[in-house]
């Protein structure tokens, strides 16, 4: 066989985009399969098709207008050849004479000539020669290599290929397979109907597609898989229903069961962004926003999977029950191809016991611990442990609880003119805390009436973080405050991030650095 180099252009793939023809071609594999695919499936298939179609085309436009050299044929003057062991040079045939050696049959010598002027002499009618061969090409060229294609590109061609299939009409997505959309089965209004009422029996959800049409028994001799895409779809374009399973997992459930802090954003978790400068933020201050990982911070894309992560309760997390899906710890947490809320159950890891939780993707958080932080009696401050389990769709959570004790806390409360007021006061302590960020609330519903007055009257962030400062500075002889507990005692009141109030810390004159993150607040200068 003749082995030949072919490669495409350098930025073949990196300019991939979705033409005609695949389109077609993925029209007509979902069309002959009858099988929804994935953007992964789709995409294996179309690199393939992309690198048959693109060889086939290179090595007819080397053959264009010219015969392939072969010794066996005969050839005459004046013909145009095309030699593949010579990177496809061309050239044309001068003098065709008879050769001469007494050890072969009769046979020919041609001397062509080349594009670029030289000319060789070739043998022709010579039956026994390796280049006899058919010709065949050198995977030589990585992006040629199906294999290579995927494994260098994969990522952004599926997005590309995902963005061409969601501008074209005629592909529908749900929970990440694709089909085309003329062919659904047709569900109609009482077929929803009744899956409303079958979750509505099973207290909301979630439940499978499958289990849904084992109740609904729609009439169809279509393939199984397609019919459950097809009920995939139509509960999807239904506001009534809500997609809640894990990437690979499909689970309905009746989105008004679904739980008032999953549908809307809780009051404590609403966050208004703060323009700040992030340059004026010291290696120190960077050092403790990586810490801390509040989920409003911006990522630094270096998270690592983790066998367990530590975190520490934040007030509004704390009150809403809630956890932070922060650039490390939504690597513990399900997701979704498209899904914005999953559901899935949280185990206690010291108890064995089990209950729901929700994943809210967008607004970043995990709801559903209120109950167990009150079992718990965990306070803000206290240290939350979450785990991976071997099970699919279930996380793992503990807290190091050790013997009750009463030991001094910073303690917030709520004074005669309707501000918070700290004091260090006994409260009893049953987890292990941070010390620094730890603050007992023996009044939450007291704390609910600030945050309903902050929300009305939405004062200055740099006044809140100076009101919150006065008070703790009260509680430290040596007048300074730790950035940490600064960060902690501020979102009492109002979630913020570490970055915007570090950079005030960092900006302002009135703010002085004492050493190690330290501050002190001097009147004098904030005038």
């Amino acid at each position: 066989m003749v082995i030949s180099a072919m490669r495409l252009g350098e930025d073949y793939w990196e300019a991939f985009q979705l033409r005609d023809q695949d389109i077609e071609f993925l029209y007509n594999t979902l069309l002959e399969t009858e099988t929804p695919l994935s953007n992964r499936e789709l995409l294996t298939l179309l690199v393939n098709e992309r690198v048959r179609v693109e060889r086939l085309a290179i090595e007819q436009q080397r053959s264009s207008g010219a015969d392939i050299y072969y010794p066996k044929d005969s050839y005459a003057v004046g013909q145009k050849l095309v030699f593949p062991a010579l990177n496809w040079r061309r050239g044309e045939v001068q003098e065709v004479r008879p050769g001469v050696n007494p050890e072969l049959a009769a046979f020919d010598v041609i001397r062509v000539k080349f594009e670029g002027g030289e000319s060789h002499e070739y043998a022709s009618r010579v039956d026994d020669h390796a280049l006899n061969q058919p010709v065949g090409v050198v995977g030589d060229d990585p992006s040629l290599n199906p294999a290579a294609v995927l494994e260098g590109h994969g990522d952004m061609l599926a997005e590309r290929l995902d963005e061409g299939l969601q501008a074209n009409a005629d592909f529908v997505r749900i929970a990440g397979r694709w089909f085309p959309r003329a062919l659904l089965v047709d569900i109609n209004l009482g077929h929803l109907n009744l899956a409303e009422a079958v979750l509505d029996m099973a207290g909301g959800g979630p439940l499978p597609t499958a289990a849904l049409l084992e109740q609904i028994e729609v009439a169809s001799n279509v393939n199984p898989k397609l019919l459950e895409f097809s009920m995939d779809y139509a509960l999807q374009e239904d506001p009534r229903f809500d997609e809640v399973g894990t990437a690979g997992e499909v689970l309905w459930f009746l989105r008004r069961l679904e739980p008032a802090e999953v549908r809307e954003t809780p009051v404590y978790l609403r966050h208004v962004a703060i323009d700040y400068d992030r340059a004026r933020l010291t290696p120190e201050m960077l050092a403790l926003e990586r810490a801390v990982d509040d989920e409003l911070s911006p990522g630094d894309g270096k998270a690592l999977p983790l066998a367990d992560v530590e975190i520490c309760l934040l007030y509004p997390h704390w009150r809403v029950g809630t956890l932070p899906l922060s650039s490390r710890t939504r690597l513990f947490f399900p997701t979704a191809y498209e899904a914005p809320r999953i559901r899935f159950d949280i185990r206690d890891g010291d108890t064995g016991e089990s209950f729901p939780a929700w994943v809210v993707r967008q607004q970043r958080y995990v709801y559903g611990l209120k109950e167990w932080y009150d079992k718990r009696n965990l306070i803000p401050g206290s240290l939350v442990r979450v785990e991976r389990s071997a099970k699919q769709g279930e996380v793992i959570i503990r807290s190091d609880m050790r013997r009750s004790s009463r030991e001094w806390v910073r303690t917030v409360l709520v004074g005669s003119d309707g501000g918070i007021v700290f004091a260090m006061l006994r409260q009893v302590v049953a987890s292990t805390i941070d010390e620094r960020m730890a603050i007992a609330v023996p009044d939450p519903e007291a704390i609910d009436q600030v945050w309903e007055r902050m929300q009305k009257e939405r004062p200055p962030f740099e006044k809140v973080v100076v009101d919150v400062m006065r008070e703790l500075t009260k509680l430290n002889p040596q007048g300074h405050v730790h950035a940490s507990e600064l960060y902690a005692a501020t979102n009492i009141v109002r979630r913020c991030p570490p970055g915007p109030l570090l950079e005030l810390l960092a900006s302002r004159p009135w703010f002085d650095h004492v050493g190690d993150l330290h501050f002190r607040y001097s009147e004098t200068e904030h005038k």
